[in-house]
């Protein structure tokens, strides 16, 4: 790529990369270019995200795309520079709006309205969502961006929002250099990735609709079109496995004893990491019996009901009836250490916490409708899935039972043979 700096006059235009300073390795950041006019700075989207490792010397590295990204990230500078140009040779200042659409061959409208990206990035701030929410949203843009079909408003149809779909699934995850050397290939957009994307546009539509932006969010045309797909596995601890978890002795105050206490205090209570790390025991009431709340899920909103029972209370205690804090990647590795030293073979991770209560409460007979509402699902479809793989194992235990008396059949058979 060639130099990505030019200077003319009083006007530069240059690659930036994660001016934002978010980007490690973890987290994207985003490549943009930005046009600077009599010191003052315009930024012009490329569409391309990277983590920190994936960005040296001004272009795209350790990535299997890699050289398609910076044959893009080069035309969008060079279309960028053709706009500055243009202006030079007209002697007139910038019109930032007019170089996008003319970068994004978006056609010039009669009114000043921001096209439906720059709209969704003025909104996100807005939104009323919680930051493990807001990391879906993000990366919305840069799809659209890529996408380039659906940039005006007028562009928002049924139809192409159906071919949207269509072009997710053509498109793969990126992969580390390592990963690529190692043999691992790209992968496709899983189908719960596809359906998020769905899920955070419609949202902003029902908004844009709200506010007069379009005449009718095209999704309502779209019903049951895209799902989040079954999971097929469920993963929960069984008794005997929550038994065995809950005997651990560990070092009091250690990360592992903090971690050990929360996932406890979640497996029976229901809650997610969020609504955990956010639970405040001002909110439950006494019934002259046990604690009760009816609060509102921090990342869906929707309501749910709880109570606290004697395991979830002893955690309590200990730490004075205040949860202490710990960020949900650090629970995590913690997790995975508790995981191998306490012997059992199902990954633990800090959602897994909340399918055992499920379960745990499905099998000790509570009714499918109120460990919907404990949960704060929306539906009872989705605790459905509960019952379905406590059935399943129903099945399992039948067809062994079945299986050993087959056994004991044709050992008798054999024994009267001979």
């Amino acid at each position: 790529m060639r130099a990505n700096i030019k200077n003319i006059n009083m006007i530069t235009t240059k690659i930036i990369f994660d001016r934002r300073k978010v980007a490690d390795r973890k987290t994207q950041g985003a490549v943009e270019i930005r046009i600077t006019e009599n010191r003052k700075s315009y930024w012009i989207a490329t569409g391309i995200r990277v983590y920190r490792q994936e960005w040296a010397a001004g272009q795209v590295v350790n990535r299997q795309d890699a050289p398609e990204l910076n044959k893009r990230l080069a035309l969008i500078f060079q279309k960028v520079e053709n706009e500055v140009n243009r202006y030079l040779e007209s002697k007139t200042s910038i019109d930032i709006e007019d170089v996008r659409r003319n970068v994004w061959m978006v056609e010039k409208s009669n009114s000043n309205e921001p096209t439906l990206t720059q709209w969704i990035e003025e909104q996100l701030p807005m939104l009323s969502i919680s930051d493990g929410t807001r990391k879906h949203y993000d990366p919305l843009v840069d799809r659209l961006t890529e996408y380039g079909k659906m940039t005006r408003w007028q562009d928002v149809t049924a139809e192409n929002i159906m071919n949207f779909d269509a072009w997710l699934r053509t498109i793969t995850k990126p992969i580390s250099e390592a990963r690529r050397k190692a043999g691992f290939k790209p992968e496709p957009l899983s189908v719960a990735a596809i359906y998020n994307y769905h899920k955070c546009l419609k949202a902003l539509l029902n908004r844009a609709d709200k506010f007069g932006k379009i005449e009718r969010n095209p999704y309502e045309l779209l019903k049951g079109m895209f799902k989040r797909g079954e999971r097929e596995n469920v993963e929960y601890l069984t008794e005997e496995e929550m038994r065995k978890f809950e005997a651990m002795v560990l070092p009091i105050g250690s990360p592992l004893d903090v971690a050990h206490d929360l996932f406890i205090f979640q497996a029976y209570t229901g809650l997610p990491y969020s609504d955990m790390q956010a639970f405040n025991m001002d909110d439950y009431k006494w019934d002259g019996s046990k604690w009760n709340n009816v609060g509102t899920r921090i990342k869906t909103g929707v309501p749910y009901v709880s109570s606290i029972l004697p395991p979830a209370l002893h955690v309590l205690e200990k730490y004075n009836f205040e949860i202490p804090k710990m960020n949900n990647a650090d629970y995590n590795r913690q997790l995975k250490a508790l995981q191998t030293m306490a012997g059992i073979k199902t990954r633990l991770h800090s959602h897994l916490a909340r399918h055992t209560f499920a379960t745990f409460m499905l099998r000790n007979g509570v009714k499918i409708e109120n460990v919907s509402k404990m949960l704060g699902h929306t539906n009872i479809t989705q605790t459905q899935r509960y019952a379905k793989v406590l059935a399943q194992s129903v099945h399992n235990d039948w067809e062994m039972i079945g299986k050993k008396m087959a056994d004991v059949k044709k050992q008798h058979t054999q024994r009267k043979k001979k």
